[in-house]
């Protein structure tokens, strides 16, 4: 039976990816390859988002050479399509894959007969990404991923139906839609039908919570013009299945500096939508992306993205230096900041995140979560942990729920590191839509 290592670097949309590759050769008869087991195969999901992107995924392959030197490696992702002719010529290097839509036909030109039509698993995670959209129309002044994923498509909604429907029937409970731009789900398709017949992200997402099974869904990373009204609808009617958590793209709080990135919004329209969806959705954890250091940013650029932080009162932040990216336009925009003057920034903004997580995970004392079940721990006292449907860490100092399983907490407190809850009768969560 041949062996197969699998790498994957980057984001959601990468993992589900690989997974999906992987479940195509294991129709071939390979076998994840165990610690220590030379591989016969390795496949490489590589990004390229940043330089250091791009460096780590030289490094990965060639360790893969080094320790599986008589693998074929086949690299694929964001840098494949970029620079496949760097890619190539790395050690044990035998194919790249530059593009991502060409997957299905890959594998049957390597002998899968049966393409998978999506995924049935993955992995030992108890949560499980799908994949729903692909490309980015955009063009962000400091993104490279539009040069890579340009053109967009979309999943259609039985399809989707269909893998959802597996992965529930597999034992995953949690759900994460997930895309390259997740809110435009639907776009292209759209030009060319009248808007009755228009499909968007909320006509999908209100097709998956009528499906039957014992999960939640939740949504990965959405812009703000793409929270509609008709999102925010579907959500707020069905609490019982979608999670109260969206994580909505600021990158600035400045209206000088999101126009100098080409972002498509205002600091007050941005606040403005975090604001709509707090008030239909019952106490939601809003979760950004802030990008501290572009190029001719003021320390008043700065501190007007802290006090939209502040306003918004996010219950988590990344946060991020601005990083050059070579090939974007901000790469070679004027007045790039010194690297110190970033870093002191970005420790300032992470204090300030901190304090904005603590005050939200206090906000939750008291009341009733639905966590997933995801690991035992025995420190400081054995129990369990998992993650809320408001996207916090739950400590449960109690005998262990069975992995993968959704349960309810009540929160009794939180420390430095996430929630502290117990389980029993009382911890019945109320899932009334908000009025």
């Amino acid at each position: 039976m041949p062996l197969l290592k699998t790498l994957t670097l980057g984001c959601k949309v990468n993992q589900y990816e690989t997974q999906f590759v992987r479940e195509g050769l294991q129709k071939l008869g390979y076998r994840d390859a165990a610690d220590g087991e030379p591989a016969d195969l390795c496949v490489v999901n590589t990004c390229t988002v940043t330089n250091e992107g791009d460096a780590k995924s030289r490094q990965a392959i060639r360790r893969l050479h080094r320790r599986n030197p008589h693998a074929r490696i086949v690299v694929m992702g964001c840098y494949a399509t970029r620079a496949p002719e760097e890619l190539a010529t790395l050690p044990g290097v035998t194919e790249v894959i530059t593009d991502k839509r060409e997957l299905p036909d890959w594998l049957q030109r390597i002998g899968v007969v049966d393409v998978p039509d999506g995924i049935s698993g993955f992995g030992n995670r108890h949560r499980a990404y799908v994949k729903v959209q692909d490309g980015c129309l955009l063009r962000c002044s400091y993104c490279i991923i539009p040069l890579v994923r340009p053109v967009p498509s979309s999943r259609d909604p039985e399809s989707i139906e269909r893998e959802v429907r597996r992965l529930v029937a597999g034992g995953y409970r949690e759900i994460v839609l997930t895309g390259v731009h997740l809110g435009h789900y639907g776009v292209e398709s759209n030009r060319r039908k009248p808007r009755s017949q228009w499909l968007r992200l909320s006509h999908l997402l209100a097709r998956l919570v009528e499906l039957s099974g014992d999960f939640r869904i939740r949504l990965s990373s959405i812009e703000a013009t793409e929270v509609t009204r008709e999102l925010i609808a579907v959500m707020a009617d069905r609490p019982d299945r979608i999670c109260p958590h969206v994580h909505i793209c600021m990158q600035s709080g400045s209206d000088r500096v999101l126009r100098r990135m080409r972002r498509r919004w205002s600091a007050k329209m941005f606040v403005d939508r975090c604001r709509l969806l707090q008030e239909r959705l019952d106490h939601p954890a809003l979760t950004t992306d802030w990008m501290v250091g572009f190029p001719g940013e003021t320390r008043e650029d700065f501190l007007a993205s802290c006090r939209v932080a502040r306003d918004v009162g996010f219950a988590k932040m990344h946060i991020f230096p601005f990083s050059p990216r070579r090939g974007t336009p901000a790469a070679e925009m004027p007045d790039q900041l010194r690297p110190e003057l970033k870093k002191e920034w970005a420790a300032e903004a992470a204090e300030l995140e901190r304090e904005l997580r603590w005050a939200y995970w206090d906000s939750l004392v008291g009341r009733t979560l639905q966590v997933l079940a995801e690991n035992r721990v025995e420190d400081p006292v054995p129990g369990w942990a998992g993650t809320a449907c408001r996207y916090a860490p739950v400590v449960v100092s109690e005998e262990a729920a069975p992995m993968g399983s959704l349960v309810p907490v009540t929160v009794r407190d939180r420390d430095a590191c996430g929630l502290r809850g117990e389980t029993g009768s009382r911890a019945e969560i109320d899932m009334r839509p908000v009025p």
